[in-house]
């Protein structure tokens, strides 16, 4: 029985130290940024993604009003009586006459004729005219669609542009209040060194390093990232990163900015390493990933990272 009761406790001691094995994800894998007027819409497929992107989970930009459905207008179906006009009208009159005439015995026609003159007939079928344009009038100020936006302001809605995928030199499709913009070859150059310097300098905890590449935002949620790993006694290790293949799958421009989603595959070494002692944790060196990053740059500046989406 002590046999028994030690083994049970030397199980539950490798337990507990196993649960405090230093321990964190690898590479920061998150969708997160800002993409300007399209950061709820999704990036075009490519070659490289031709898979639908992860929506951006974390961002900073303020989604879109939503605007409140517009109310039906009910038709008037209700007959050949209620039409508006002299028509309805006069068929009203008609009628109550008629009816007027039956309740005196007169059967339907009969009282036109005795109990009023054609002149009291024109006058029921002016009164009846009135009534009836004046209720119509005021069911169509009732029922107008203006009343369910009562203190919303409005908003039209332009056809949405074509945005088809580009590769390399393309031109990304337009929306409104966005101009289409020409990727030059020198701005992939700038694309593909940002990733390397990217990961780089979050592999060696450089917050200088991507305060330099990087916006505000992207820089807080890599910071985040950062203080988790120190939290958990670690360092998430990036190196030999190498752009396997990227393509284009928009570019636009927003009043003085300009945005550019690139996809791409890339490869790199990934080591989760202990903080104390400098033991591997994890190692998935050689991996490969596929990964949208949106850039921006704004007038006369450089291009920085703005968003980033998983595959």
């Amino acid at each position: 029985m002590f046999r028994l009761r030690a083994l049970f406790a030397l199980l539950f001691v490798a337990v507990a130290l196993a649960s405090v094995t230093p321990s964190a994800d690898a590479a920061p894998r998150m969708s997160a940024g800002s993409r300007g007027m399209r950061t709820f819409s999704e990036p075009p497929p490519t070659a490289t993604a031709p898979n639908v992107a992860r929506p951006i989970e974390r961002t900073m930009t303020q989604p879109p009003p939503a605007v409140r459905p517009v109310a039906p207008v009910v038709p008037n179906n209700g007959g050949f009586l209620n039409r508006p006009g002299l028509l309805g009208g006069f068929a009203a009159g008609f009628l109550g006459a008629g009816l007027f005439g039956m309740l005196f015995g007169n059967g339907l026609v009969g009282g036109l004729g005795g109990m009023a003159s054609f002149f009291g007939l024109l006058l029921q079928i002016g009164l009846v005219v009135i009534v009836s344009t004046v209720a119509w009038r005021w069911w169509q100020r009732r029922s107008q669609p203006a009343a369910a936006f009562a203190g919303v302001p409005t908003l039209r809605v332009a056809p949405k542009a074509a945005q088809p995928a580009m590769n390399f030199g393309g031109v990304g499709g337009s929306a409104p209040n966005e101009v289409p913009l020409k990727v030059k070859p020198q701005d992939f150059d700038a694309f593909e060194r940002l990733l390397g310097e990217i990961q780089t300098a979050y592999g060696i905890e450089d917050l200088a390093a991507l305060r330099q590449r990087t916006t505000p935002e992207m820089l807080s949620y890599y910071a985040e990232e950062l203080a988790k790993n120190a939290g958990r006694g670690v360092v998430n290790q990036l190196s030999n990163v190498k752009l396997l293949q990227g393509d284009l799958a928009e570019a636009w421009r927003e009043a003085d900015d300009q945005y550019a989603t690139v996809a791409m595959r890339y490869s790199l070494d990934d080591r989760i390493v202990d903080r104390a002692n400098g033991r591997v944790v994890e190692d998935t060196s050689g991996q490969q990933l596929t990964e949208l990053w949106t850039f921006r740059r704004a007038h006369g500046g450089n291009w920085v990272l703005s968003a980033m989406q998983q595959a």
